[in-house]
């Protein structure tokens, strides 16, 4: 994943009339392209991950590739087409992003937000006593669409109290769409299904209001997938437990600390000969012939790894799982402890 492409699409897409299903169909192609804009995933899984029909992914493709936002070129494996080459106009991203922070620039941080109402984030709930609109804390609901741009709605002749208005609806529905991306990411990486329901969103929402970036929430996901799941932990891997106010920093350092050491895998870490248990993988998954008779240890982790979802998870997740469930029950065994 390229966050500085997943930047520009943010700031520059958005700020110029690019949203719904296209803006979501740029941020997934950012999330799997490189440093270049150069990508390649296939129209199904862009279609399934953000909740909607390939038609609909295809005409998206189709109108921003009009639009100058990629290019694309069609390759085939064998006797049949394989997946797009997508290369996303970086020059263009960079330009957009650029000329979207000049005329507007980040609300932490411009004076014009706060030059009327004088007001610091941790002073917004006063707000409300100056005329100005003060977001209740349990947010909108993530239904509510936007049917006009924030920056194309006229505020000229409004009263203050208005404009201010619009400008807070804005921004809290900007939260939502990034806390139902998470809720996303959670879902690909997992094979859960939680669904956007107000009260799911909630932690995730309030940790983006804190100031936390999309960035942080994803990370602090992959870091405490990659340590529960297949675990007796992995029932912790839920929005209202990763997210909570007093464990999310102490999640963020961590998962910090591990990306910068190079996201080893705790299963990784402990050199072993695994050949049975890696070919007994490639069996659960489909990928060899099963055998007719697996052995007591091998029946234990398929079960277990049924019960897990593990064939419903991102691929280098499903084998971290695996491969915890596979430790797990192979010590119960030898203990003396197995079903």
């Amino acid at each position: 994943m390229s966050v500085k492409i997943s930047s520009y699409v943010w700031d520059g897409c958005a700020a110029h009339g690019v949203k719904g299903t296209k803006l979501l169909v740029m941020l997934r192609l950012a999330d799997f392209s490189n440093d270049e804009g150069v990508c390649y995933p296939g129209i199904a899984k862009i279609a399934r991950q953000i909740a909607a029909g390939r038609s609909t992914v295809t005409g998206a493709i189709g109108e921003l590739e009009n639009d100058g936002w990629l290019t694309r070129k069609e390759r085939r494996k064998g006797q049949r087409n394989d997946s797009n080459i997508y290369t996303l106009n970086v020059a263009k991203l960079k330009a957009a992003a650029l000329s979207a922070d000049s005329q507007c620039p980040d609300t932490d941080t411009s004076e014009s937000d706060h030059s009327k109402s004088d007001t610091s984030g941790s002073e917004r709930s006063e707000s409300g006593k100056n005329g100005t609109f003060d977001p209740p804390e349990s947010g909108y609901d993530p239904s509510v669409n936007s049917k006009q741009d924030p920056s194309d709605k006229n505020t000229i002749g409004q009263p203050p109290a208005a404009a201010a208005q619009d400008e807070g609806i804005s921004e809290e529905i900007h939260i939502t769409d990034q806390a139902i991306l998470v809720l996303k990411h959670l879902n690909l990486l997992t094979g859960a299904k939680y669904t956007t329901a107000k009260s799911t969103l909630e932690n995730m929402r309030a940790r983006l209001v804190d100031g936390n970036s999309l960035d942080d929430l994803k990370l602090v996901v992959e870091y405490l997938v990659d340590r529960w799941l297949g675990t007796k932990w992995a029932k912790y891997l839920n929005p209202e437990t990763m997210f909570k106010p007093g464990k999310f920093p102490g999640n963020l350092l961590a998962a910090t600390a591990w990306h910068d050491g190079g996201r080893k895998p705790e299963q990784g870490r402990t050199p072993a000969n695994n050949t049975d248990r890696d070919a007994a993988y490639r069996r659960f998954i489909g990928s060899s012939l099963p055998l007719q008779n697996p052995g007591e240890l091998e029946q234990l982790v398929r079960t277990e790894a049924s019960n897990t979802g593990v064939r419903g998870m991102q691929p280098s997740y499903s084998v971290n799982a695996w491969n915890r469930i596979w430790a797990d029950c192979e010590q119960r065994i030898h203990g003396g402890k197995a079903a």
